[in-house]
């Protein structure tokens, strides 16, 4: 109806309103409603409930262990009953499963967490090993130390052979030189790069609470940044950048195939590929990144060193500790 009004023809609007022919825009035009507004909920099953017999003994099964899930109790129902189940039935019981969860479990109350522009940056590291990628040949391991800004989605990466301190810092002076504007706060899960495991002396009341490492508070102080961490085994709370996790990894693995080859002749060459990909995605994100950029801190320290020198002893069997625990 929006296209017609501009002047669109009957085919135009179908073809804009992704309709497979012009007939459907003419029958809305004819009645003058909108299909929502025409719609009327059923008032009866469409079909026969496949699990109508058996349900009375997987309600009991739920019963007695509500956090079964629908899959579990399919898998065991086609165990039970060959042959009369057929794996495109799953979605019906998933269905009924939910309804029942509905009735007889209690509501699991959930905070929404609403970002602020330009107030949080969020770092996560991502193995991307399972992608497949090679140098000139040879394996490539890698971990991707990952950065998104939760009101925008704006997303930076930098590659790195391990979690480690030094990865980190490298991984969020990239992202902020990137951008070249601070936020108030750097976010992170509890890696060991960041946090250490209290002892029992230092710690509050809550057991594996942790703390943080002298070199991380030294790398967010020099930038200005309030460090925060998340609860210990609560991933949904930095929840931005782990769904951007998996976002990536299936934007990665669609571009390696457009791409043809997954070989890189370097580090270097691999770096650039995903700096295009950062780049195309984050063209779409400019709108809200521009809420962020406006009530952002520029960035006016020079970052810092991206190797650590140590003079370390070597011992007469030719031993060289380094970060050793004494």
């Amino acid at each position: 109806m929006r296209e017609r009004q501009k002047g669109r023809t009957q085919a135009q609007a179908a073809v804009r309103a992704n309709r497979a022919n012009r007939h459907t825009v003419a029958k809305y035009e004819r009645l003058g409603r909108l299909p929502s507004a025409v719609q009327t909920p059923r008032a009866s099953r469409t079909r026969t409930d496949p699990f109508t017999a058996d349900w009375p003994e997987l309600a009991a099964l739920l019963a007695r262990a509500p956090a079964l899930d629908a899959r579990t109790l399919f898998d065991w129902l086609t165990e039970q009953r060959p042959g009369v189940y057929q794996e495109g039935q799953l979605r019906t019981l998933q269905r009924r499963v939910a309804l029942w969860r509905l009735a007889h479990t209690p509501p699991l109350l959930t905070l929404d967490q609403v970002p602020r522009p330009g107030a949080v940056l969020q770092t996560d590291g991502v193995w991307l090993s399972h992608l497949g990628v090679t140098l000139s040949g040879s394996a490539f391991p890698h971990v991707l130390i990952h950065s998104v800004l939760p009101y925008s989605n704006w997303e930076w990466g930098r590659v790195a052979q391990s979690e480690s301190f030094l990865a980190l810092r490298l991984g969020l002076q990239s992202a902020l030189a990137q951008r070249g504007q601070l936020p108030q706060v750097h976010q992170t899960d509890n890696p060991s790069a960041a946090t250490h495991r209290l002892g029992v002396a230092d710690r509050g009341q809550v057991d594996g609470e942790r703390g943080y490492n002298a070199e991380y508070l030294e790398l967010v102080g020099h930038f200005g940044l309030e460090p925060r961490t998340i609860q210990v085994h609560s991933p949904n709370a930095n929840g931005d950048v782990e769904a951007g996790n998996g976002a990536l990894q299936r934007a990665l693995e669609q571009h390696l195939l457009l791409r043809g080859s997954r070989d890189c002749a370097s580090v270097a060459a691999y770096a650039q590929f995903l700096t295009r990909l950062f780049t195309q995605r984050n063209a779409r994100r400019q709108a809200r990144l521009a809420e962020e950029l406006a009530v952002m801190r520029p960035l006016t320290v020079a970052p810092l060193p991206d190797r650590r020198e140590l003079r370390v002893r070597v011992s007469a069997g030719g031993l060289i500790r380094v970060l050793a625990p004494t």
